[in-house]
């Protein structure tokens, strides 16, 4: 392995991406490299004064096909392939000429398919196939040729150049790395856009970094927020309008996102509090202010320090009641410019615009294990009156119907095991995360305290045994939603009917593991 700098007398210069390119031109041209160019570089360079050799000059052969077919010849793969201590007869026999620098970007592809009305033959007409070609090249022989697919690495390439005259291993391999990532990403763009199987055989995932995080979920891990190269369309926290507040950290981002899925829950005004990616108060209403100080007040000990999150404009009024109280961050879809003002008041609060708030969009979820990951569905099932089975004696009202569903849908974002209590359309206490379902019932009942009087209760699994229902006997708990299925459902059942409970089964289990 080549491993001393290498001098720069040929540069192939094929961009899509032109940001720079003019001031990379100039710079190699005063340092008195050939630059070879193809199509719409070579006129941008041109008519910025840079002399250029077009590529048909160096292989002999025209641009054809609609530049489909222009670089993909012996004579350029060859010019950056070849070791310069092992293949020079080579070279020479067949006239080719080293090429010791390939700067390349690829066509937009990624860009190209955000677009909801393109169709396949645009989207096809947006692979690059001579880009990835000449990258994974230079990228091959990084001994002896140097490779740029990043404007942002321009400036390391002149003053290289500038001031050692040459292009350092270091900086060769460092590129050469990000080369191969570049092409990488790119294809993986293209397999998932053209993969119609919902879990394919192959799985390959790709994102771009944002920024740096300070740190992770602990002060001594380190950790980077990467974004995704497609836009989804659907509203997310890392496309948030930041108004004011330093930059989110790993746990305000995982808070934050967590707050965002149960918000998207409801269509009606709605107010969400998470505190450690769990919600501790859910509220719905007419009113956001009114929505706002229920869900607040729902557990306001736990909600100290946490992210408020509103489906509707965040309006003075409503900035007046944040701002009494310790929050990181508020989410809302817009605020009215006076409730900018008060919240510019706490200034270490993160206050994020999302845009127009829709439902959950169905996709795929993953998650890293070791040796592999696991993918699956997003739970994104709705339930409805209809859906619902009356097990008990005792039935349930339409009302009561409605508020256990308004329970179901905020006990999906609660990690199991899970159990909430609400009355009228708003959380009163919430056992979460606990490794036995008498153990949440308990925390719940207790979290709730005087305002279990007139509640429904929802479960994210089927209760095993009736030891939780008992633990209810005598608090005000009118109704219960919970799946079904357990091998002592009747048990349970006849637990709900002698505690004149009602009880509904979904049919269908919620589990939120984390």
């Amino acid at each position: 392995m080549h491993t001393a700098a290498i001098s720069i007398k040929r540069a192939l210069v094929s961009v899509s991406d032109k940001t720079g390119i003019v001031e990379l031109g100039q710079a190699l041209a005063n340092h008195g490299v050939e630059i070879i160019s193809t199509g719409g570089t070579a006129k941008t360079l041109s008519e910025a004064g840079v002399k250029v050799t077009s590529i048909s000059d160096v292989t002999g052969f025209p641009e054809i096909m609609d530049g489909r077919v222009k670089t993909l010849h012996p004579k350029v793969h060859g010019g950056i392939l070849g070791l310069r201590d092992v293949h020079a007869d080579v070279a020479h026999e067949q006239e080719m000429e080293w090429i010791d620098l390939v700067v390349c970007n690829l066509y937009p592809f990624a860009a190209t398919i955000q677009n909801p009305d393109v169709t396949i033959d645009e989207a096809l007409e947006n692979i690059d196939i001579g880009g990835p070609s000449m990258i994974r090249s230079a990228a091959k022989n990084v001994g002896w040729v140097g490779v740029v697919v990043d404007p942002d690495d321009y400036a390391i390439v002149m003053a290289e150049l500038h001031d050692d005259d040459g292009l350092s291993f270091s900086t060769r391999k460092r590129l050469s790395a990000k080369a191969y990532a570049h092409t990488a990403a790119y294809d993986t763009v293209i397999a998932n856009y053209f993969n119609s199987d919902e879990f394919p055989r192959e799985q390959s995932l790709t994102f771009k970094m944002e920024t740096i995080l300070r740190y992770g979920e602990n002060p001594h891990q380190m950790a980077a927020v990467y974004h995704s190269p497609i836009k989804s369309g659907s509203v997310n926290i890392l496309d948030a309008k930041i108004h004011q507040g330093k930059q989110l950290s790993y746990n305000n981002i995982g808070d934050a996102d967590a707050a965002l899925a149960c918000l998207q829950e409801f269509t009606e005004p709605a107010c969400v509090v998470v505190k450690h990616a769990n919600p501790c108060g859910v509220a719905v209403g007419s009113d956001i202010t009114e929505v706002y100080r229920r869900a607040f007040a729902a557990d306001s000990l736990s909600a100290f320090g946490g992210v408020i999150a509103l489906n509707r404009t965040c309006t003075s009024s409503v900035a007046e009641e944040i701002s009494k109280v310790f929050v990181e961050i508020v989410l809302a879809p817009d605020y009215e410019p006076a409730a900018l003002e008060i919240l510019a008041k706490k200034k270490n609060m993160r206050v994020l615009a999302l845009g127009e708030i829709s439902g959950r969009q169905p996709r795929h979820e993953y998650k890293i294990v070791a040796g592999g990951m696991l993918v699956q569905d997003r739970d994104v099932l709705e339930l409805k009156a209809e859906d619902l089975k009356i097990v008990t004696e005792t039935k349930p009202d339409l009302n009561t119907i409605n508020e256990l569903l308004f329970a179901w849908r905020v006990t999906k974002h609660v990690k199991s095991n899970a159990i909430l209590l609400a009355r009228e359309n708003t959380t009163v206490g919430i056992g979460m995360g606990q490794v036995s379902r008498v153990d949440a019932t308990e925390i719940a009942v207790r979290k709730a305290g005087e305002s279990i009087q007139g509640s429904v209760l929802a479960s994210d699994a089927f209760f095993p045994f009736r030891d939780s229902i008992d633990k209810l006997a005598g608090t005000g708990v009118k109704a219960i939603i919970q799946p079904g299925g357990s091998i002592r459902d009747e048990e349970v059942i006849q637990a709900c009917n002698e505690h004149g409970i009602a009880m509904v089964f979904t049919g269908v289990r919620s589990f939120k593991h984390g």
